[in-house]
């Protein structure tokens, strides 16, 4: 995963997910213009293994989080930016995120969330089982799609695989399942890569459901 190499940049053509557009718009009198993307709405799930008493998260490689942690240069004779991946190796774009997926179908939102809980942390859970936290704009100066965030919790009996994606469509995805006093200090280590999302469901979990778990020996 964090194998990261010939690494350049380059302008955006087209995208399956992304649409550059410039906004033109009148405000109290005064023209304006914004720059901004179009992206799939998507769903992002806390997942909380209730067998034992562990969070399930996902590990991923984000280019956006690594060229943001990284300087480019241009090499002589070249118009195309590079990274150089000795100064800043892959680890730099590494995150710890909830499992999420983009509304590209036309299906409830829920049932999207159950596939994705399915194909990248393993779990077959029933979508009624599915709590919906809360729906939110994501990226309100650059995209403003929506975000719809849900709890499940799931036991070891419903995983019916190792997760991690769907290979044939290029995700390099791994499971990770933290305690859930390990988890309280995620909130605020500024060491790992995290999504506002991510530290929003964990927020709610330990106002509202914290109480409702059985805590591990020695947690409070």
């Amino acid at each position: 995963m964090e194998d990261i190499s010939n690494v350049s940049i380059n302008p955006l053509i087209n995208s399956n997910f992304l649409i550059p557009r410039r906004v033109k718009f009148v405000q109290n009198g005064q023209r304006k213009l914004w720059d901004g993307i179009s992206e799939h709405s998507d769903v992002q799930i806390l997942v909380f293994n209730a067998s034992r008493n562990v969070f399930v998260f996902v590990k991923q490689f984000r280019p956006a989080v690594y060229l943001s942690r990284s300087k480019t240069s241009t090499p002589p004779n070249s118009s195309i930016e590079t990274i150089d991946t000795q100064l800043f190796p892959g680890h730099l774009g590494v995150t710890i995120e909830l499992c999420a997926g983009i509304v590209d179908k036309d299906l409830p939102a829920v049932e999207i969330a159950k596939a994705e809980v399915l194909e990248e942390c393993g779990y077959d859970v029933p979508a009624s089982n599915f709590l919906k936290i809360t729906s939110c704009r994501n990226g309100t100066d650059i995209a403003g799609s929506q975000v719809t965030l849900y709890y499940v919790e799931v036991t070891d009996a419903m995983r019916v695989s190792s997760g991690g994606g769907l290979a044939d469509e290029g995700e390099f995805i791994e499971v990770v399942e933290m305690s859930v006093k390990e988890t309280r200090n995620l909130i605020f280590d500024e060491s790992i890569n995290r999504e506002p999302c991510l530290l929003v469901a964990l927020q709610w979990f330990f106002h509202n459901m914290y109480s409702q778990v059985k805590l591990e020996e020695g947690d409070s």
